[in-house]
């Protein structure tokens, strides 16, 4: 598939939530095309923990694929954490250009079913800490001539989504925070923008929630290789979109998508109709 190849050799990238699925996946692509990685996440290998991966886990990974990784533990929920985290990647790798914000929490629930310990979550993971993790970036991004933020957020579509209201709210507000920053940091060349799967993706997550079957779900790789497009592109041109994985690739030239598919079934567009229920397939 003629999918963008971006050098990013020069290149730091903090991604939030490398321990297993998505984020795991993005920093390991980055790490293929010569980017040095901050692995963060929750999970360590100190933790007495029966979960596949490691921050450091995938640090490793990414030493092996060449670049430098620093593995740092990090709960999105702290603010002076983030902020004490954000400082020691920039100490230690001196500039940070690339901020991806992928870690998220997860709870499909009625208004009525979710109690409000499991909102403040969706709200302090999701939504709180992208703003932490945005704030602490803000001034060093626009310090540099060229520099990305992105975040694992859908399209702004939606004034409501009964059935998962919470956790749409965080999900959105994610969006809504990435989207505001793109015009506060328009003249600075920092490309802000959400990428979103158009299908589920085969994670934890997902087969934790029952969200479907194999047959409607794709591998992380079409996220990470969207997620190479965007940057592959300008950031003082790309900022303010968001964007579906799968207009991303269509656009790189992919036709078939079966290679990322868990069977040889067609996967439904059901991540996208999560917040876009008339969402459709363009021919």
């Amino acid at each position: 598939m003629p999918l963008a190849d971006p050098d990013l050799s020069d290149s730091t990238a903090f991604v939030t939530g490398t321990t297993r699925g998505i984020g795991k996946r993005i920093a390991l692509a980055l790490a293929d095309q010569g980017c040095n990685v901050v692995s963060t996440g929750k999970t360590t290998d100190a933790d007495d923990s029966e979960l596949e991966g490691s921050i450091e886990q995938t640090a490793r990974e990414v030493r092996e694929r060449g670049p430098e990784a620093l593995a740092l533990e990090l709960d999105l929920r702290d603010e002076d954490r983030v902020e004490a985290v954000v400082e020691e990647a920039i100490d230690h790798f001196g500039e940070i250009d690339i901020v991806i914000n992928n870690a998220s929490a997860i709870q499909l629930a009625n208004v009525a079913d979710l109690p409000a310990d499991r909102f403040d979550l969706l709200t302090d993971v999701n939504v709180r800490g992208t703003h932490l993790v945005a704030h602490a970036f803000a001034d060093h991004l626009a310090d540099l001539d060229e520099a990305w933020l992105l975040t694992n957020a859908p399209p702004v579509t939606t004034d409501r989504s009964p059935g998962k209201a919470p956790y749409a709210w965080s999900k959105l507000g994610m969006s809504f925070i990435t989207l505001s920053l793109a015009e506060e940091l328009a003249s600075d060349d920092v490309g802000c923008n959400t990428f979103w799967p158009v299908t589920t993706i085969d994670t934890r997550a997902t087969r934790y929630f029952g969200l479907g079957t194999e047959d409607d779900w794709r591998t992380p790789e079409v996220v990470s290789d969207a997620v190479l497009e965007i940057l592959a592109r300008d950031p003082a041109e790309c900022t303010g979109n968001s964007f579906y994985d799968e207009d991303l690739l269509h656009e790189a030239g992919v036709t078939d998508f079966s290679a990322y598919n868990v069977t040889e079934g067609d996967p439904a567009p059901m991540s996208a109709r999560l917040f876009a229920p008339e969402y459709e397939r363009e021919d």
